[in-house]
């Protein structure tokens, strides 16, 4: 192998030596003014030297190591079975919320009493112009009792209105008489006149008043 290299060494030097003589002469024949065709043809003279490679042989592989000898894998027993318990559950502690604070809700202030009231203005009715409206009442005898002479006392109770007429009359205490106590409520009722009671505001409001008609012949 080592002397194939050297002798494809030596062909290249002896072939680059007969190129450099060529382009010698070639350049001396054109500097001497020679023909050109005599330059060709000693450039046709000139024998081509072919060089070949040697063509390397392929490497044979090396051959495979010996296969070693592989003991077989021990017996390993089987370990013995482990009983193992199961775990126990995982104990869940439960956390109570603490019970929220009671609502407090806020009172409001009682409203601040009411100013006193001012002096009371209410009265009671009160008869008005009695002298006049009473011997109307009497003058209105009842033509029978009158003719039978009969006399009597008339109790009443008489309801007043706002404008101190009579509303209402009643007997409290009879004569004995019907036509005479007859005669009582409706002259009451026709001629009495009253003061009007007032309220504490000092309004005009309904009321009430007693009194009594004497009848007597003269």
């Amino acid at each position: 192998m080592a002397y194939a290299d050297q002798q494809m060494s030596g062909n290249k030097i002896t072939a680059l030596v007969i190129v450099a003589l060529i382009h010698v002469f070639v350049g001396y024949a054109l500097v001497t003014g020679l023909a050109y065709e005599a330059a060709k043809k000693v450039m046709q003279k000139v024998t081509t030297v072919d060089i070949k490679e040697e063509e390397k042989k392929p490497e044979e592989p090396p051959p495979p190591p010996p296969k070693e000898d592989t003991p077989p894998p021990p017996i390993v027993a089987p370990p013995p079975p482990i009983n193992i318990a199961p775990a126990p559950p995982p104990v869940q502690t439960v956390i109570t919320p603490p019970p929220p604070p009671p609502l407090v809700v806020p009172t409001a202030a009682p409203p601040p009493p009411p100013p006193p009231p001012g002096p009371s203005k209410a009265r009671s009715a009160s008869p008005k112009g009695q002298g006049n409206w009473a011997g109307r009442i009497q003058a209105n005898y009842p033509t029978r009792a009158a003719r039978e002479e009969r006399e009597g006392r008339v109790g009443v109770r008489v309801t007043i209105g706002p404008d101190g007429k009579v509303s209402a009359c009643s007997v409290t205490s009879s004569s004995g008489s019907p036509d005479l106590d007859a005669a009582a409520c409706d002259g009451m009722t026709r001629y009495a006149r009253y003061n009007p009671a007032l309220d504490d505001a000092g309004n005009p409001t309904t009321g009430s008043a007693s009194t009594a008609i004497v009848y007597k012949l003269d």
